[in-house]
């Protein structure tokens, strides 16, 4: 293959290393040194462009791509530039898939998504990180998932870093795959499946160096088939679409969680009555068990926020909730104690009681001595402190620290809720029924 350097104009930007391997249509538009595009600038490449590894690129100007784009090199922005602007799009003659790989990380301030080809426009086997606005013209951009062997991460992968933004996601544009969040703003996945644009939404993190992946995943029935234990509060689960919400490790806060519902891609059984009963659940990857992360209905926007930060994470999807066993607050009392170390039920489950620190419980046995009283149950709300696993605590009548035996008791649950009407105590009594074989 014949080597020559290329002809065509750059504004006032600077390049070296730059060749054109010949003959083919379209043309190999290869970097081996340093390419420069200053603000105000603007460059396009009609051919495939690849940026080697020992090729450097910083763009603060307008760059714009009209096939494939490779890199294995350094490609980015000056630090803190809000000028560079990187445009994917296609030419009057091409309708093809645009390839976007390479083993390097790419960095965009903005960057544009067009291409007009039906269902996926964009193969992403490339790491990006992006600091301004994605801009989704045209296209679902699919991320590939699989492991690339060099880098020891995801071929596919795009980031969006600290007040980033998305612009024009619908469902003949947006992202097929996982995407990933770092910063302390709210943010909006732009994901979907099988061509349904279906967002995930997470409440401002703490730190901007929190980071969080999400991704949306539609009619997998296997999924389903092997996870159908739910916890007694809730009634129908939504057996067509779920989400993945997970945190970094090392992550410093929780975020709550906001899912939307549409009659194209959401199960009917769970939008009878969604403003009286539709709330979000997440499977406990643990427990193997789905579980109520609670739910307030905006019916104007047909989204669903949690009443609070999430207890865990992981595949989240919708569900509606049996109504009578929520009380004020969102509390959701399980009645069901088997602390045998497996997982479920280790201990007496007070769902978002950790909101409510003056809480009290007690529990009695049959001929009604009290065995169990404590004060700011579940603190954590995790059960990892301050929670009933069996055992006799507290000013009880019997022996402290004994294991009970199993049966039916008693309990009483006392906490402070206050609305828009004051403060009021609420107490809740009802049967535990406890297995410590």
């Amino acid at each position: 293959m014949k080597k020559r350097k290329i002809l065509y104009t750059v504004l006032t930007a600077f390049c070296s290393g730059l060749i054109m391997y010949g003959q083919e249509d379209p043309l190999l538009i290869s970097n081996q040194g340093i390419l420069s595009v200053s603000s105000g600038d603007l460059i396009s490449f009609e051919g495939t462009f690849e940026n080697q590894e020992s090729g450097d690129v910083t763009n603060d100007g307008t760059v714009v791509y009209f096939q494939h784009f490779i890199n294995d090199g350094w490609y980015g922005i000056t630090e803190n530039n809000k000028t560079s602007r990187t445009i994917f799009t296609v030419n009057s003659t091409t309708n093809v898939v645009k390839q976007l790989t390479g083993n390097g990380i790419a960095s965009f301030y903005d960057v544009e998504f067009n291409n007009p080809v039906q269902g996926v426009a964009f193969d992403l086997k490339q790491n990006i990180d992006i600091y301004g606005a994605a801009d989704f013209q045209e296209g679902i951009v699919k991320v590939d998932p699989a492991v690339n062997p060099l880098t020891g991460v995801s071929y596919g992968m795009m980031t969006f870093q600290n007040g980033s933004t998305t612009l024009n996601v619908r469902n003949e544009a947006h992202v097929d795959g996982v995407i990933e969040k770092i910063g302390q703003d709210i943010f909006t996945y732009p994901i979907g499946d099988q061509g349904k644009y279906r967002y995930a939404r997470i409440s401002a993190p703490k730190s901007s160096k929190d980071a969080f992946i999400g991704e949306y995943i539609y009619n997998d029935q296997a999924f389903f088939e092997s996870r159908t234990t739910k916890v007694g509060v809730i009634n129908a689960l939504n057996t067509k679409e779920y989400w993945l919400i997970d945190q970094g490790k090392d992550n410093t806060s929780d975020v709550l969680l906001t899912l939307s519902w549409d009659e194209s891609t959401t199960d009917a059984d769970v939008l009878k009555t969604p403003e009286e009963d539709l709330h979000i659940v997440r499977w406990d990857d643990k427990q193997q068990i789905w579980v109520d992360e609670g739910g307030v209905v905006d019916m104007s926007s047909r989204e669903v926020t949690t009443v609070a930060t999430v207890k865990g994470y992981g595949f989240f999807t919708l569900a509606t909730v049996k109504k009578d066993w929520v009380l004020d607050g969102g509390i959701v009392i399980y009645n069901m104690v088997s602390p045998n170390g497996d997982g479920k039920n280790d201990y007496f489950i007070i769902d978002n009681i950790q909101h409510y620190p003056n809480s009290k419980v007690e529990i009695f046995n049959r001929w009604g001595a009290r065995v169990y009283e404590t004060k700011g149950y579940d603190p954590n709300g995790d059960g990892s402190s301050n929670v009933f696993r069996g055992y006799s605590e507290g000013n009880v009548t019997i022996d402290k620290g004994s294991k009970l035996p199993s049966g039916t008791y008693y309990y009483v649950l006392t906490y402070e809720y206050t609305d828009a009407n004051g403060s009021r105590m609420i107490k809740k009594a009802a049967n535990l029924h406890l297995e410590n074989n």
